[in-house]
């Protein structure tokens, strides 16, 4: 016999269509609605990541436009243009579109980006955006989902949300896609223009709800794509000092994901405690892996926050196109990396004597 108390307070996942679209924002000061789409094409070891956040309780929107070239220069661009609400996703240049719930989305971008021969000098925005040029892009491409959704909205069974607080999310879904379309730095009319015509595979997240990139302690999330049946999403996340990191993630095999159980990604660092390396083994209920990951490109990010206290928080976000290498098979993914940052140093990274 079910015991109705225990049952209502049974928590579920709930994911539907119209949560591919934008929702009511809520009184939360730091709501955000995000939608995260990359793209990787193994010929060419090019690709990139486009991001939008929605915080419109706060009147703007975080735009973030990430392209990896083949030559290893990075074009980057941020900006927080103003917004007045959360009809869409559609700010600074950068337009993403829900062309079919859960199967189809276009990524449209007109604007700038910073082109790096050394994407490490956007650790200081500021003199990098001064000292590198900034020439005109254009991003068009169409998203096909090649994997069930995973993830959601998890809630209580009678339909009662979850209190987040000042959480990272209180939803959030993911899906490996395959992309096609093309991706321009510099205008085409003038010498040194790039134009990659992307035909491979990615991913794409959204998330809503109240989000503080200072409410984790660190975590470590890979996303890769070896085939459109053979792909993974790695997660560690570690929310409290006195607390075992928690993991997760999925792998696709065929047309099914099979939950990860546990997984563990052991990285190589460099001098600036930025990853240049790792290996990781992951466990599913059907077997376990062993993934080699070797970084091809990385840039530095980074977001500053001050508290009620008046006290800077600090946190890093090292985003690094990723090429790894799974039971014979080469991928392109991330390894997305954030820390927040005490005396200077990402608190997830060994101190150089102890790496």
């Amino acid at each position: 016999m079910t015991n109705p108390t225990s049952d209502v307070d049974r928590i579920v996942t709930v994911l539907e269509p119209h949560d591919e679209y934008t929702h009511h924002p809520g009184d939360a000061v730091n709501y955000n609605e995000s939608m995260y789409l990359n793209a990787f094409d193994l010929g060419s070891q090019a690709g990139g990541w486009f991001r939008l956040g929605n915080r419109v309780n706060e009147g703007y929107a975080e735009m973030s436009v990430c392209i990896y070239l083949p030559d290893g220069r990075v074009g980057f661009m941020y900006d927080r243009p103003q917004i007045d609400d959360n009809d869409a996703m559609d700010a600074g240049g950068l337009r993403i579109t829900v062309d079919e719930p859960f199967r189809r989305l276009t990524v449209r971008y007109e604007g700038r980006v910073c082109v790096l021969d050394d994407p490490g000098e956007m650790a200081n925005p500021r003199a990098a955006f001064r000292d590198n040029p900034i020439v005109e892009a254009t991003v068009d491409l169409a998203y096909r989902g090649v994997s069930p959704m995973y993830g959601g909205m998890p809630q209580y069974a009678d339909g009662r949300e979850l209190d987040t607080g000042n959480g990272f999310a209180k939803a959030h879904y993911e899906q490996h896609c395959a992309v096609t379309g093309t991706i321009t730095v510099g205008a085409t009319d003038t010498a040194g223009a790039a134009v990659l015509e992307i035909d491979g595979l990615g991913l794409r997240d959204k998330s809503w709800g109240p989000r503080y990139w200072q409410a984790l302690r660190w975590y470590r999330w890979l996303p890769m794509v070896f085939s459109d049946d053979f792909a993974m999403m790695l997660s560690i996340v570690a929310r409290d000092a006195d607390e075992p990191p928690s993991t997760g993630g999925m792998v696709l095999v065929g047309d099914r994901y099979d939950k990860v159980l546990d997984c563990r990604v052991d990285a190589e660092w460099d001098e600036r405690g930025e990853q240049t390396a790792m290996r990781c083994w992951v466990r599913t209920a059907e077997r376990e892996y062993d993934v080699t990951g070797e970084v091809l490109s990385m840039i530095p990010l980074r977001n500053r926050r001050t508290d009620a206290d008046g006290g800077q928080l600090h946190t890093r976000i090292t985003e690094a196109m990723t090429r790894f290498e799974c039971d014979g098979m080469t991928g392109l993914g991330m390894s997305e990396f954030l820390d927040q940052v005490v005396d200077g140093w990402p608190v997830g990274v060994p101190l150089p004597a102890e790496a």
